[in-house]
C-alpha cells in the first residue's frame, strides 16, 4: 500500500527502503551486488529533477561544472594522502598495463589536478570548480544498506580554490546554498557539527590520523566556527572526526530509525594544495599558494534520495514529483482530449501520466494516483469548454481556465528552475 501524504505538522518518517520498492523508485539485486542499487524509472525521475535543480543552483552561484573519470593511478591518492590515511575504505588496486589503478574514494584530487593543468591568476579566484561524480567507498557487508550507506555513490561535489582571505566568505557561502537547498527539498537538519581533529592529535607523522601541521589546522577551524556563528545556528564541537587533511562542518540527519548521518558539508584544506604544489600568480606579480574549499550542498545523490523519501514518504514536492501531473477523464468520451492535454503538458517540460478510464472507476484512479502534487479531471462540461480545473494533493482547487494557461500555471509551480532563481535574487 503506498503512503498517504502527510502534513507539516506531523513528524511521521517513513523507512525509505520499504517505500521506495512499494512505490518503484529504486531497488537491488543479489547478482549486481550488496550496496549496489539501481534506479527504476520513478525513482530515475526524482534523481534528475534534483540533479537539475543543483546544477541551475550551483550556475548561478558561480560555479563551473566539469567531469573527471572514477579511475586513478594509485599515485595519485599517495600524493593526496588518501592511501596513507583512507586506506581501509578504498577499493584494492587493480593491475594494467604495468600500473596500478584504483577506483576513487573522493573526487578533490581530481579536480587539484585541473587546477594545477595550467596558468592562473589571482583574478579568476575564488575558483569554484563542480562535478556530480561517481565514488567508491568498500563499506562493510553489515554497514550498508539502502540508499544510506552504499558503496558505488555519485557525489554533488564542488571544490573552491582561493586566497586565505576569501575562505571565510566562500564557507558561508557555500553553508547558505546548503541551507536554501534543505528548505527547497522540505527537509531539515537534526544538527550541525564541527568536525575537529582529536583533542590529543599528532600531526603529518607516519602514525598520526591527520596530514599537515597544527597551526594551519587551527587556522582553518576557526574560520568554520566563526562561519557557524555568523550563520546563527547552532553547532557541537566533535574532536576526532574531522577529515585527515583539514576540520569541516558536518550536516546531520536522522531517519525514520533514529540513526543519524552526514549528508551535506563544508570543509577546509590546507593539505592537498602543497601536496599537489598548486599555485596562482598574485597582484604582486609573485606565486601563492590557493587553499583549497570542499563543499557538497546535497552530498551524495543516493543518502539525499534517502532522506527525501523517509521525510516525504512519496509526496515529493511538486518540482520533485515523479508524476507532476495525472490527467483523469470520466469516460472513454473524454479519452482523446486527456491524451492530448498529456502530449501538451509533457512539451511543457511536466512529467505527466494518463489514468485512462478503463483503470477503474474515478474515485479509485484519483487514490490510485494521490500522491501526484496535480491532478486535472476531465468531463463533458470540461472537454465542451476546452478547459480544466485541477486539484492540489492538498485538496486546493483552482477554478476552470483554458488548458493552455493552467498548463503554465503548473510548469510555473513545478519548475525547479523557478526555485533557484528565486532563492538566488533579493526580494
Amino acid at each position: 500500500m503506498v503512503p498517504r501524504p502527510f502534513s507539516d505538522e506531523e513528524t511521521t518518517m517513513y523507512d525509505h527502503r520499504k517505500v521506495g520498492r512499494e512505490l518503484g523508485l529504486f531497488d537491488s539485486d543479489p547478482l549486481i551486488g550488496a550496496g549496489l542499487p539501481y534506479w527504476l524509472p520513478a525513482g530515475a525521475a526524482v534523481r534528475r529533477a534534483l540533479e537539475s535543480y543543483i546544477a541551475e543552483v550551483e550556475r548561478r552561484a558561480g560555479y563551473q561544472q566539469v567531469y573527471s573519470p572514477v579511475l586513478a593511478k594509485k599515485e595519485l591518492y599517495e600524493i593526496s594522502g588518501h592511501w596513507a590515511k583512507y586506506h581501509d575504505d578504498m577499493y584494492p588496486p587493480m593491475e594494467m598495463g604495468g600500473e596500478e589503478l584504483v577506483l576513487r574514494p573522493s573526487i578533490c584530487p581530481h579536480h587539484a589536478l585541473m587546477f594545477r593543468s595550467r596558468s592562473h591568476s589571482y583574478r579568476e579566484l575564488p575558483l569554484r570548480m563542480s562535478e556530480l561524480g561517481g565514488q567508491y567507498r568498500a563499506e562493510l557487508s553489515g554497514a550498508i544498506g539502502g540508499l544510506s550507506r552504499v558503496r558505488a555513490m555519485q557525489l554533488n561535489d564542488a571544490h573552491i580554490f582561493c586566497r586565505l582571505d576569501q575562505v571565510a566568505s566562500e564557507a558561508a557561502s557555500a553553508l547558505d546554498l546548503i541551507n536554501q537547498a534543505y528548505a527547497d527539498m522540505g527537509i531539515s537538519a537534526s544538527r550541525y557539527v564541527l568536525a575537529l581533529p582529536a583533542v590529543d592529535a599528532e600531526f603529518n607523522s607516519p602514525s598520526s590520523k591527520y596530514v599537515g601541521d597544527a597551526d594551519s589546522w587551527a587556522e582553518a577551524a576557526e574560520i568554520l566556527r566563526e562561519v557557524l556563528k555568523n550563520a546563527g545556528v547552532a553547532f557541537e564541537d566533535a574532536p576526532g572526526d574531522a577529515a585527515f587533511y583539514g576540520p569541516k562542518i558536518d550536516i546531520q540527519m536522522e531517519d525514520s530509525a533514529g540513526r543519524e548521518f552526514s549528508l551535506s558539508t563544508v570543509q577546509i584544506d590546507f593539505h592537498q594544495p602543497a601536496a599537489f604544489g598548486l599555485e596562482y600568480i598574485g597582484a604582486d606579480g609573485n606565486k601563492h599558494r590557493p587553499v583549497m574549499v570542499h563543499r557538497a550542498i546535497v552530498g551524495s545523490i543516493e543518502r539525499a534520495m534517502a532522506q527525501l523519501i523517509e521525510v516525504h514518504g512519496g509526496a515529493f514536492p511538486g518540482w520533485l514529483a515523479p508524476v507532476q501531473l495525472v490527467v483523469l477523464p470520466i469516460s472513454d468520451d473524454e479519452e482523446k482530449l486527456a491524451v492530448e492535454v498529456a502530449r501538451r503538458a509533457s512539451d511543457r517540460g511536466l512529467r505527466v501520466e494518463v489514468a485512462h478510464a478503463d483503470e477503474g472507476s474515478l474515485g479509485a484512479r484519483i487514490r490510485e494516483n494521490r500522491l501526484a502534487p496535480y491532478a486535472a479531471v476531465i468531463g463533458a462540461r470540461e472537454a465542451a469548454a476546452g478547459a480544466l480545473a485541477v486539484r492540489e494533493r492538498d485538496g486546493n482547487r483552482w477554478d476552470p481556465a483554458p488548458i493552455g494557461e493552467v498548463l503554465d500555471r503548473v510548469r510555473a509551480e513545478a519548475d525547479p528552475q523557478a526555485l533557484a532563481i528565486d532563492r538566488s535574487e533579493p526580494a
